[in-house]
């Protein structure tokens, strides 16, 4: 499996100089609800793109990482029926487990992917220029739904499935309760990242990216390695899919030896009925 790494970055804000910015308190950091994206595709085997964070930022800075962001309040809609087709906000708000506004999390995986990777998940044809939405979401993230009322684009949550829940854990500057979803990659389109909080992207075997990894050459945090090790038990896009639509229910993920290795590990590994519970708070359904 490999050593997963948690790294705590450097405790301030990446615009300020270190000296410039007061100690923070771990226990008053909140936490923030986010959605990242595995993007999947068969170049010609299976492949996920992912995305390298620039070395400025307060979380995870340097890290490879899947598109994704924090959920904003613009993410919430009175009536998702006017961007969203496929799934109700009841039956979303079902799949997370939330009172409501579950779809806000489908927004945000589709709006992050757009202004980190430069690609839009939409459902069926649009006349829209993706590179114009892409930088006018870069200049300011509150008009992705009114681009995309705009240009009658509809958003298919039905193509990104939910498939595990990772909670940052006390300690980190930045803490967040993210929702990691699979989608298929969009057929015509080609990455672009922002150049800002993201500085690279690669299309990367699951299998290759974890023996970089370890090798040192290709820095993750747990979650991430968690989840493109789940990735490496399967041989194409559509099979992904199909197990990611399936819902199956959460495993609560393990660590082995957390202050040295730190393994994370899932029901049936080696070593999971005698790993720690309590160090990572983190769900997988695939």
């Amino acid at each position: 499996m490999g050593r997963y790494v948690r790294r705590v970055p450097a405790q301030h804000d990446p615009s300020k100089p270190a000296a410039d910015v007061p100690a923070f308190d771990p226990a008053e950091v909140p936490i923030s609800p986010a959605a990242t994206v595995m993007l999947v595709d068969d170049r010609p085997d299976l492949h996920v793109l992912m995305v390298q964070r620039t070395a400025r930022m307060v979380f995870a800075p340097a890290a490879w990482v899947f598109p994704g962001g924090r959920v904003d309040p613009e993410d919430h809609r009175e009536n998702f029926d006017t961007v969203c087709q496929g799934l109700t906000d009841a039956e979303a708000s079902a799949i997370l487990d939330v009172p409501a506004g579950g779809l806000a999390w489908w927004m945000a995986a589709c709006r992050e992917t757009l202004e980190e990777a430069g690609l839009l998940l939409a459902a069926g044809e649009h006349d829209a220029d993706v590179t114009d939405l892409r930088d006018r979401v870069r200049a300011s993230e509150d008009v992705f739904v009114d681009l995309l009322l705009e240009h009658d684009i509809v958003l298919d949550a039905t193509a990104i499935e939910e498939v595990a829940r990772f909670i940052t854990p006390l300690g980190s500057p930045r803490r967040f309760d993210a929702r990691f979803f699979v989608a298929l990659a969009p057929d015509d389109q080609e990455p672009l990242h922002d150049d800002g909080e993201i500085v690279r992207w690669e299309w990367v075997r699951p299998a290759d990216a974890l023996a970089r990894f370890r090798a040192g050459e290709f820095e993750m945090i747990s979650p991430t390695v968690r989840m493109v090790d789940c990735l490496t038990r399967y041989d194409t896009a559509a099979g992904v899919m199909a197990a990611a639509k399936e819902r199956r229910p959460y495993e609560r993920v393990r660590v082995i030896d957390p202050a040295g290795a730190y393994i994370v590990v899932l029901p049936g590994e080696p070593g999971y009925e005698t790993a720690e519970l309590e160090v990572e708070s983190g769900w997988v359904r695939f």
